[in-house]
């Protein structure tokens, strides 16, 4: 890679630092294990940057390694049995968000709510909700069809409406 390629690789990488925590935040549910998921990610893009294609989108990309880190660090800790104690899961943006406290109490429950969904529906939730990808960026993120994205955010939805004290409403 030319010297002017891996500079733009670079800053590109870092600009989706936040993001990316964001995102390995919600799918670790707290945020050591979601630095070190970062981490990762990025020594593994770094040293496979010859593989990224310049004008594609890095962002998927980069989401594509943490997830594939993430499942694969799922699969080893199988045998562990590693649980998340509900204080861990802090999800905090220090309260730039929530300046009222019934928004920072319904920000906790959200978090911990978003703890209960199963990993695929966190992860598609977490993509499409927080990240704001589309239902397409989000499917080829997670190497899975469009409809499996539709699904899996409509039952994490669904799922987290009762716990939040909200109505679904009427389909229409």
């Amino acid at each position: 890679m030319p010297p002017a390629a891996t500079h733009a690789f670079r800053t590109e990488l870092v600009a989706l630092l936040p993001r990316l925590r964001r995102f390995a935040l919600s799918l670790t549910g707290n945020p050591q294990d979601g630095d070190d998921l970062v981490q990762a990610a990025c020594e593994k893009a770094l040293r496979n940057a010859a593989q990224f294609t310049p004008g594609t989108r890095m962002d998927s990309w980069m989401y594509r390694i943490v997830q594939t880190l993430w499942i694969d660090d799922r699969r080893r800790n199988r045998t562990r049995g590693t649980t998340i104690a509900p204080e861990d899961a802090n999800l905090s943006d220090g309260g730039r968000g929530a300046n009222l406290p019934e928004d920072r109490m319904m920000l906790g429950k959200v978090r911990d709510a978003m703890q209960t969904l199963p990993e695929p529906q966190r992860a598609v939730l977490s993509l499409v909700a927080i990240e704001g990808l589309s239902y397409k960026d989000a499917a080829e993120v997670l190497d899975i069809p469009l409809g499996t994205v539709m699904s899996r955010l409509s039952r994490a939805r669904e799922a987290l409406l009762p716990q939040l004290g909200l109505s679904q409403g009427r389909r229409q």
